[in-house]
């Protein structure tokens, strides 16, 4: 759980605004996911949608899980794909998607 005023990420860009339950997702700039998408770029996990919070890190992401309060470890997740167009995402990262699915290596 991250209180309220806490910062997340690479030079701490993300502030919790209030108590936010976090996830991490084992994921990152280094596997081919887009290293400037910003903080509110879209993940579904579990087939819900969860905002990125803070910057991409080589290895890892984080989720915001406010709107999936049950969470769990080894929830599905999706950066794009089924419910989640990569068209999305490479807008919100201010590239296309070729460049994405030419970089992922997942």
């Amino acid at each position: 759980m991250n209180e309220s005023g806490d910062a997340v990420g690479y030079a701490g860009t993300w502030v919790s605004e209030s108590e936010t339950k976090l996830g991490v997702v084992a994921i990152g700039y280094g596997d081919g996911y887009p290293r400037h998408a910003p903080s509110g770029t879209p993940v579904l996990i579990n087939g819900v949608e969860c905002p990125l919070a803070g910057r991409v890190s080589m290895d890892m992401l984080t989720v915001d899980l406010r709107n999936c309060p049950n969470v769990e470890v080894g929830y599905d997740c999706v950066l794009w794909g089924a419910g989640l167009p990569v068209e999305w995402i490479a807008e919100k990262a201010g590239t296309i998607s070729y460049e994405l699915l030419c970089a992922a290596r997942v």
